[in-house]
């Protein structure tokens, strides 16, 4: 997949976080930038590791997530989402 918007991006994340997850109900689950790592999708912190390292690998190391996150305070940790992980990679690949 080409990435050329944020769209794309998103689409990635979500395709990212279900394979990453790879249980039979995330199949079905609605992933949108409004989806809440902790709250909606319980992801707990191993998986959320094995999605910012798959995400690392899909895009480079421009994508320094597990650094990005490191300036977060427990707040945005806690309310963290795809959007916010979306904005972030769409920024360091310069999309739109």
């Amino acid at each position: 997949m080409s990435i050329q918007t944020y769209d794309d991006v998103v689409a990635t994340v979500a395709d990212t976080i279900r394979s990453t997850i790879d249980e039979d109900w995330i199949e079905e689950f609605e992933i949108n930038p409004d989806t809440r790592f902790s709250e909606d999708l319980e992801i707990e912190s191993i998986e959320f590791v094995k999605i910012a390292d798959a995400l690392m690998t899909r895009f480079g190391d421009k994508v320094d997530i597990v650094g990005w996150l490191s300036g977060k305070s427990i707040h945005e940790l806690i309310n963290l989402n795809v959007g916010d992980i979306a904005g972030y990679v769409a920024e360091r690949l310069s999309v739109t």
